[in-house]
């Protein structure tokens, strides 16, 4: 499986829910600024940032990365 458009879901599921870049970043203790270079494809998505991401849509890891793998990107 390929990972690159990783950030492309993570933004569409943030967009999803209608929560900013910004909110999501700090109710998720993630830096801003790294969630928009992941969201751009600008850079890739550590382990312990993916944790966050997960969490913050109230996932685990294995059941975020299962759900971008369905959705094809």
């Amino acid at each position: 499986m390929h990972y690159e458009n990783l950030g492309i879901f993570i933004k569409q599921k943030r967009s999803e829910l209608n929560i900013s870049l910004n909110q999501f970043a700090f109710s998720n203790d993630i830096d801003p600024a790294i969630l928009s270079r992941i969201e751009n494809l600008k850079q890739g998505v550590k382990v312990n940032i993916l944790e966050k991401i997960a969490r913050g849509f109230d996932k685990t890891p294995a059941e975020f990365l299962a759900e971008f793998e369905k959705a094809n990107f």
